[in-house]
């Protein structure tokens, strides 16, 4: 299987690591060459500037999601000319009591090209069978809603 990996380096600035007194800013790094800046949700103090791990959680699943569905209209003949979506991470209590990324919802707006339809009953269906198989779905519990535009 493959190995896919990131680095992570958080380095404190404050004198002493007390609680509610030292910042959780830090940086993630892609392939050896991207790094992205990393903090906690704002409603958590963290620097809304920055990614939170939430955000990440939301665009693994979208991005996955939609390479799945890519695959599948590929092999179905289907010509999608563009793919939009606006993933949003909920923060709650789970079942536990214990907070969590307790929903993502998924608003996938797909286009075709010229002349192409299908309807939406379908494109409901090729969305439904791209979120069972994607890995990153696959690896999250029954907490995924898909809103087909």
């Amino acid at each position: 299987m493959s190995h896919l990996a990131i680095d992570l380096h958080w380095q404190r600035s404050e004198p002493a690591l007390k609680t509610g007194a030292f910042s959780n800013a830090h940086s993630v790094h892609y392939n050896g060459a991207h790094e992205v800046q990393v903090d906690a949700a704002p409603d958590w103090g963290g620097d809304p500037a920055n990614t939170n791990p939430e955000q990440a959680l939301a665009a693994a699943l979208s991005s996955c999601h939609m390479m799945t569905f890519l695959a599948l209209c590929a092999k179905a003949g289907w010509p999608v000319a563009s793919y939009h979506d606006h993933a949003e991470a909920h923060l709650g209590k789970n079942a536990k009591g214990l907070m969590a990324v307790t929903r993502i919802d998924l608003n996938p707006v797909v286009r075709f090209d010229t002349g192409f339809e299908v309807s939406p009953d379908k494109l409901a269906e090729m969305q439904h069978r791209a979120h069972r198989y994607c890995f990153i779905a696959n690896s999250l519990a029954d907490s995924v809603e898909i809103n087909v535009n």
